[in-house]
């Protein structure tokens, strides 16, 4: 079984496929050089600026998405602040922000934990808890990389990824704000 963290992707040994994406900017390219197959499922961890964002994702694959502290207005309001995501005997706690975990991860029996909110991709394993943060595959921010993360669920095993994405360079800078 497979899942794709695009700012998260799964695997589980199995046949199916299972992905998880992430974030935007990257939605038209990631039909082809991202991924070898559609994504399953699509994890979006936050800030994600729109529900036509979700939508567009959407019709790639099911979405899981999380509210980040950028994500206003009424559509926000449906995004949960948390979610668990499973997938075989593997349970992943999605949150935006990791500063905002208030449980043991590993006493509630999850393998990885994932979030956004610092953009920044991070894979840290501490204790037997994989932590992923898949960075932003949004538009690039600051100096950080335009990225995405994927995890690979094993029986016994969790390993995840981080994949930087080719992006043009005008879809790697933000739009100016007026």
């Amino acid at each position: 079984m497979r899942s794709r963290l695009w700012s998260r992707l799964l695997e589980d040994e199995g046949g199916s496929s299972h992905r998880s994406c992430l974030r935007y900017p990257w939605f038209d390219s990631a039909r082809g050089a991202r991924c070898a197959a559609e994504p399953d499922l699509i994890i979006h961890c936050g800030d994600v600026g729109d529900s036509a964002v979700l939508e567009a994702l959407r019709t790639l694959a099911p979405v899981r998405a999380v509210r980040g502290n950028n994500d206003k207005g009424p559509w926000a309001g449906a995004l949960p602040a948390y979610d668990v995501v499973e997938v075989g005997s593997h349970a992943i706690y999605v949150l935006h922000n990791l500063a905002e975990l208030d449980l043991d991860p590993s006493a509630a029996g999850f393998t990885a934990v994932v979030s956004g909110h610092s953009h920044k991709p991070v894979i840290e394993k501490r204790g037997k808890i994989l932590f992923v943060n898949p960075g932003s595959a949004g538009p690039r921010r600051f100096t950080l990389p335009v990225t995405v993360a994927t995890l690979a669920l094993r029986s016994g095993r969790c390993e995840a990824k981080i994949v930087e994405l080719a992006l043009s360079q005008q879809s790697r800078t933000r739009e100016p704000s007026n």
